[in-house]
């Protein structure tokens, strides 16, 4: 089949086309035009939101109301009818929400949106297979994904469930009364968040919503003890400015680095059979690192946005100056510094981190590992290059554990050896997550299949020794069990 030219693939689009020509002048598909406008938009918004809307002198009601319309018209801007997908989703969802048993509530919420979600991905795929359609809406279904299950487990904590039953956590985020259909709307589709995110708690956004964000995150850190004398009004100019910038280096890096070193280079001829293997381990490497800078640029500007809205606080640091993390969704330099596989993914996607946590790695009875990989997997879609990359995750999860567990201390007796540990255990951290993750930007199965031939599948079979020959404690159900110990021991002293 001929290639279609540019101009044809930049245009097709479910969304609004008016910003065809700045699409054409810039060489860009028009749906990322069209992200990005809608975002760039929103943080105005979000500002103007902050100064003329806000609890002071607007009612909570009103606040809900003007997020929800500029949601759903953010949404049909960038995906057209399209965006029929998220309002049958969020209606379904809340029609379960209000007549469903408590007991059952999170379960159906958790099954109807899951398989929603996943009927859609199949469906997308067979679209772009046939190069019907290029937009891509799951972004925003995927979002509101998480945030009507994690809402449904949390109404269920709240009104299904004792006190003691709870890990703290838990017990801080049960939502005892179910929320008005505004309440609802406004939570899933507000404009701050509807088109790239990220997720975030139910009572966290109504607490914005209401004005009594900012003060229930300074009482949590006792700000009297942190050396203000009244109570203070933290402003997120500085942290929106800040994480602006990022934005910008990232966009910089995106145009650049990533137009450079494509995801295509690692089936080329050369890399596949002239290249030696320390070459390749070095190209995947860079290949990879020039791939995050689209993530950076649009996690950061979500979080950005959410900020200029006043929402986002997360208290005060052991400095004393005031943070605007609760939202964020990675930390680059924990990212790049990373020492193990652990501490790489607890930074990257945090608040999908946190989602998963909720849903699955928490309550799960068995296996929650191996459970919370594959419903991550399935929740980002149904492109197989996803499950080599989860499946793969598992693996060096398990035989990274093993190695930390069973010789990390021994590098601990003096910082000579710590530092050699260290940089050791961040050179292998960097090429494994190069590793691991490849197929999950290649997405298909002979491109990831010629990349692991080509590498000879070397961290697979490192990561299978590695488990059959050490001895793995099972941590997982062990470190969530203290957590509902400690808040059922913290209710009695209470």
């Amino acid at each position: 089949m001929a290639a279609e030219p540019r101009s044809s693939l930049t245009y097709r689009t479910t969304g609004s086309t008016c910003l065809h020509p700045l699409s054409e002048l810039l060489g860009i598909p028009l749906d990322q035009v069209n992200f990005v406008a809608c975002q760039l938009f929103a943080l105005f918004a979000a500002f103007w939101f902050r100064l003329y809307l806000s609890p002071g002198k607007t009612s909570p009601d009103v606040r809900h109301a003007f997020a929800t319309i500029f949601g759903i018209y953010f949404v049909i801007f960038c995906f057209g009818w399209y965006s029929i997908h998220l309002f049958v989703l969020v209606l379904i969802c809340y029609g379960i929400m209000v007549t469903a048993s408590i007991s059952n509530i999170h379960r159906y919420t958790f099954f109807v949106a899951m398989g929603y979600l996943t009927i859609c991905h199949i469906s997308r795929i067979y679209i772009f297979h046939y190069g019907i359609l290029a937009t891509d809406f799951s972004g925003p279904l995927m979002i509101v994904t998480q945030k009507i299950t994690a809402l449904a487990f949390q109404i269920h904590d709240g009104l299904g469930k004792r006190p003691e039953d709870l890990s703290a956590e838990q017990h801080r985020l049960a939502v005892k009364v179910k929320p008005s259909f505004l309440e609802y709307l406004s939570y899933l589709l507000n404009f701050m968040s509807v088109i790239a995110g990220p997720c975030n708690n139910f009572k966290d956004y109504v607490a914005f919503i209401e004005g009594r964000h900012m003060h229930v995150k300074l009482l949590e850190v006792n700000w009297k003890k942190r050396g203000f004398h009244s109570l203070p009004h933290p402003s997120p100019t500085g942290a929106v400015i800040h994480k602006l910038c990022i934005t910008l280096v990232s966009l910089l890096l995106f145009l650049t680095l990533t137009k450079t070193f494509p995801v295509t280079c690692l089936v080329d001829d050369w890399f596949v059979h002239k290249a030696n293997f320390l070459t390749r381990l070095c190209y995947l490497y860079i290949v990879m690192q020039a791939s995050k800078p689209k993530y950076y640029f649009a996690w950061t500007l979500a979080d950005a946005v959410n900020n200029a809205a006043g929402f986002g606080f997360s208290g005060v640091d052991k400095n004393g100056n005031f943070c605007w993390d609760l939202l964020s969704n990675l930390n680059i330099w924990k990212i790049e510094t990373a020492t193990n596989f652990k501490m790489y993914v607890e930074n990257w996607n945090i608040q999908t981190a946190t989602w998963l946590k909720c849903v699955c790695y928490e309550r799960a009875p068995w296996y929650p590992t191996v459970l919370t990989f594959i419903l991550s997997a399935l929740w980002h879609g149904v492109y197989p290059g996803y499950y080599f990359t989860f499946l793969t995750g598992i693996l060096v999860t398990l035989a990274a554990r093993a190695v930390r567990n069973n010789y990390r201390q021994y590098f601990l007796s003096s910082k000579a050896l710590k530092v050699v540990y260290d940089v050791v255990t961040w050179a292998v951290t960097q090429l494994a997550v190069s590793y691991t993750a490849a197929p999950f930007v290649m997405l298909a199965v002979e491109p990831t299949i010629s990349l692991y031939k080509s590498m000879y599948f070397y961290l697979h079979i490192i990561s299978l020794l590695i488990i059959l020959s050490l001895p793995i404690k099972p941590q997982a159900n062990t470190q969530r069990q203290p957590q509902i110990l400690n808040s059922v021991n913290k209710k009695k002293t209470d």
